[in-house]
């Protein structure tokens, strides 16, 4: 680590000596050359996903600093190839699109590729679906060659919703050419999006243990994170428990306290006790004797054990945490299930449970005479059911019933109408 910080330092200073316009004139031409600044774009940029997010804005400065010199460089200076891959890998790498048109139509000498540089400006226009045979070509010619994980890594991203196996193969290219780079992690991250799209749960576990092994310090780990949580969720019966817990194994603490929440709060909502169980349990060993974590944990497995038996339990764990310790979101989730846990607890009405019927005060015996009188008034059991409006037959359930059993089934409805809207709108989220 400490090597690699000298070497970040080093480059900076490099960058900051080169780019100065003061220093412009002391420096000899080929110290400008494009490829030298590319190159210590790509190390910035690496450096990034490797977990310096200060970098971000020496990023944002170079990237600049080498629109400009592209644009004022002497065309013989693209006689060195390293300069051309140099100038397509700016353009691919997060440059300004405008530049490489500038660069294509400057080029009276034909020092750029027509078909490298005709899908690449199909694809930074938007349009990449247009020429996605010909991306995908270009890209597994050109593998061995400095463009080669870039070019794999944009046509993976062309190809990931109309031929997601082509992607992969794609990323892999991608990947196995530019180890421990922007490339790799991206290629990764979105490999581990196809998987979770087409359920593809052995390939998705083995990209995310590549993932969190290389790049858990990254910007874009939060995204990969929700990822995960959706694989593991969404294959709750196939994906092994302990698969999960090596995977995340290589992560601190807090970070794996973190994920283990995320797949908590996922399962309890789509009703995967099991899953929400193992979670629960990872986040509070994982808490020790200060677990600030460990009242939310016991929300989520709360919630994920409304449907099962011990739900005196969970509604205790639902209930028991504050609310406004909770973000809104859970908030509106607490209530949900404390509403419902309310419900499935309440006793039973005693009046509910009695026959609606006239009690036989005198003990007379009653006759068939009287017997088939009764059964011919209207709503009595066994009496034919009355026309009603519409020629719709009443089927007569629920004439003889307690009105105050039919009130409390109508309010109760309702209320659990709209915590079944709740539930489907978090797990929508999700």
């Amino acid at each position: 680590m400490a090597r690699r910080q000298h070497r970040y330092v080093g480059f900076v200073a490099l960058g900051l000596a080169m780019f100065s316009p003061a220093a412009g004139n002391a420096q000899e031409p080929d110290d400008l050359a494009p490829y030298k600044m590319v190159r210590s774009l790509q190390f910035v940029q690496d450096s990034v996903v490797s977990g310096d997010h200060s970098a971000g804005e020496m990023q944002r400065f170079m990237l600049g600093t080498i629109d400009e010199r592209l644009r004022t460089v002497d065309p013989s200076i693209f006689d060195d190839d390293r300069n051309v891959d140099a100038a397509l890998i700016y353009a691919m790498s997060g440059g300004n699109p405008q530049t490489l048109e500038y660069l294509i139509a400057h080029d009276v000498n034909g020092y750029f590729d027509n078909r490298v540089t005709d899908v690449l400006r199909k694809y930074l226009s938007g349009k990449g679906l247009l020429v996605a045979k010909t991306l995908e070509e270009t890209a597994r010619e050109y593998r061995d060659k400095k463009i080669g994980p870039y070019l794999a890594l944009i046509g993976g991203n062309v190809l990931i919703a109309t031929k997601p196996t082509d992607a992969l193969d794609l990323y892999d290219q991608a990947r196995l050419a530019a180890p421990g780079t922007i490339v790799e992690e991206a290629a990764l991250r979105r490999s581990v999006a196809i998987c979770v799209d087409k359920g593809m749960l052995d390939k998705g576990m083995a990209y995310s243990q590549r993932y969190v092994r290389r790049f858990l310090h990254s910007p874009y780990a939060s995204q990969f994170a929700d990822l995960f949580v959706t694989l593991v969720v969404g294959h709750d019966h196939d994906v092994k428990p302990q698969d999960v817990i090596d995977i995340l194994s290589f992560m601190d603490a807090p970070r794996q306290r973190e994920v283990y929440l995320r797949i908590a709060r996922a399962a309890a909502i789509s009703g995967k006790p099991e899953l929400a169980r193992m979670a629960v349990g990872r986040v509070q060993s994982l808490g020790g004797t200060d677990n600030a974590f460990g009242p939310l944990a016991d929300f989520y497995g709360g919630m994920a054990g409304l449907p099962t038996e011990d739900i005196d339990r969970a509604a205790k764990n639902v209930s028991g945490i504050d609310g406004n310790a909770l973000s809104p979101r859970d908030q509106a989730l607490q209530e949900a299930a404390r509403s419902v846990a309310e419900q499935i607890l309440r006793a039973p009405d005693p009046a509910s449970l009695t026959q609606a019927s006239d009690p036989n005060t005198d003990h007379q015996e009653i006759t068939s005479e009287k017997a088939a009188a009764i059964a011919a008034q209207p709503g009595a059991p066994g009496a034919l059911p009355e026309p009603v409006p519409g020629g719709v037959a009443s089927t007569g359930q629920g004439q003889d019933t307690d009105p105050s059993f039919n009130a409390f089934v109508t309010t109760n409805r309702s209320k659990l109408d709209e915590i079944d809207g709740l539930l489907a709108q978090e797990g929508n989220e999700q």
